[in-house]
């Protein structure tokens, strides 16, 4: 049997890269796609966030998913992610576009029902078991402050009961103890991964297994590192990496998230695209701001640019 340890992963959120006036920018996207696979990174495509998932129509989320698939399939680990639903029929057309699409899992993520409202444990408990039912593939379970409630452990922990179709849990919430429990009743069994690198040493000491990360579309060996130092028990390089690991993370979501992102990949020579609206072009002083950071850190040496 494989040690927590030895199951230590991350996964990037893709972007989607874009055309100047809104389009899938086909081109940048496999170029993307590829330099995370090069760097053996985990990707989720077509997320809400990073993904900026919910401008994408269906047949552009079909689209997004067949390119990944087509580039890193074989190669890297390739998951689904999409966005929060508002019905478990819209979640389970997304887990069905992306089993045809060939994805190695994809991602259930909690529902939003709307106008500030917070499902109850026994709705929630139907919505992910009606999910579940529907679809056959691999599935992951997030947990995510971003519809503004919290998902109670023991619904979580009863669903994974005997539901061989489960094999892991996002969560991405900052309580402690919330994480703690968690992995307490599920590491075991399925692997278990925090939104964001914050708390990604956390995750790993309470025993978990990983992280998910926006960074690595910047900077896919630098998250990697992390992991790896982990893995060889490594404390020094550890919190070296991680210490600018989480520089980047604050100098990205501090001036823009996704959207500075884009542009320091594009101001770099790599593949950002644009953003879609109803997001726009970073700022310059934004972007600056960011690239002092990138250059502080020593980024383009860890990555080999």
């Amino acid at each position: 049997m494989t040690s927590q340890t030895d199951r230590a992963q991350v996964f990037t959120i893709s972007i989607t890269p874009f055309t100047e006036d809104g389009q899938i920018d086909e081109g940048r996207f496999r170029r993307h796609l590829r330099k995370l696979g090069d760097a053996g990174m985990g990707v989720y495509v077509g997320g809400g966030g990073s993904g900026e998932g919910y401008t994408l129509s269906a047949e552009e989320t079909r689209r997004v998913l067949d390119i990944a698939v087509d580039e890193l399939k074989g190669r890297a680990p390739i998951r689904a992610m999409g966005i929060e639903p508002r019905t478990a029929e819209q979640m389970v057309a997304f887990l069905e576009t992306a089993k045809a699409a060939g994805v190695d899992a994809a991602q259930i993520y909690s529902l939003d029902v709307g106008h500030g409202h917070s499902p109850t444990p026994r709705e929630l408990d139907r919505y992910f078991s009606e999910v579940t039912r529907a679809v056959d593939m691999p599935m992951i379970m997030s947990t995510h402050q971003s519809v503004g409630y919290v998902i109670p452990t023991n619904v979580i922990a009863d669903l994974f009961k005997d539901n061989d179709r489960l094999v892991g849990l996002n969560i991405s919430h900052q309580d402690p103890n919330y994480l703690r429990t968690l992995i307490d009743a599920l590491a075991d069994r399925i692997d278990i991964c925090t939104g964001g690198p914050h708390q990604a040493l956390l995750c790993f000491a309470l025993g978990g297994h990983g992280y998910l990360s926006s960074e690595g579309n910047l900077a896919p060996k630098l998250c990697l590192s992390v992991v790896d130092a982990w893995k060889r028990g490594d404390a020094a390089a550890l919190l070296e990496m991680h210490g600018k690991l989480m520089r980047l993370f604050m100098a990205l979501y501090g001036n823009g998230g996704i959207r500075v992102t884009k542009a320091v990949l594009e101001r770099l020579g790599l593949a950002g695209g644009y953003p879609r609206l109803p997001r726009v072009v970073a700022e310059d002083d934004a972007t600056v701001r960011a690239m002092g950071v990138v250059d502080g850190i020593g980024l383009a040496e860890i990555e080999g640019w």
